[in-house]
């Protein structure tokens, strides 16, 4: 599983390549770099529709899985193809309630995060709750 994030730059509609197959493909623009990359995605089958509440500039984070395969030509040449299967897309700032940090940002030392606080005589308490 991967991650790109980035600015939507196409969304193309939706192909119907058979009767039991469809794909979508959008490009993501990644404008971190000093050189912006555009790099196309596809979504297949009901991932397709992930894409009607999004359109052009909106700055996404997509969750991808990287997809190779070989290909002989009817002359009998390989070639080898990849594809970037898009499974989830967040627009940036609706995340899942971690911190901007990650998980690591997040406090999870109960000594810190359950400390002492001075008592009205100005020491600290030992006491315990219990």
């Amino acid at each position: 599983m991967y991650k790109f994030q980035g600015k939507i730059k196409v969304i193309n509609d939706i192909q119907e390549i058979s009767e039991k197959f469809k794909k979508r493909e959008f490009v993501v623009t990644d404008t971190s770099s000093m050189y912006p990359q555009d790099v196309m995605f596809q979504s297949v089958q009901d991932k397709c529709a992930m894409l009607d509440g999004y359109s052009v500039e909106d700055e996404v984070e997509v969750s991808f899985n990287l997809r190779g395969r070989e290909w002989t030509s009817p002359d009998g040449v390989v070639k080898y193809f990849n594809t970037l299967d898009a499974w989830r897309i967040e627009k940036m700032g609706q995340g899942s309630g971690i911190p901007a940090g990650g998980a690591g940002a997040m406090d999870l030392n109960p000594e810190t995060a359950a400390t002492s606080t001075p008592d009205s005589s100005g020491e600290k308490s030992d006491d315990l709750p219990f």
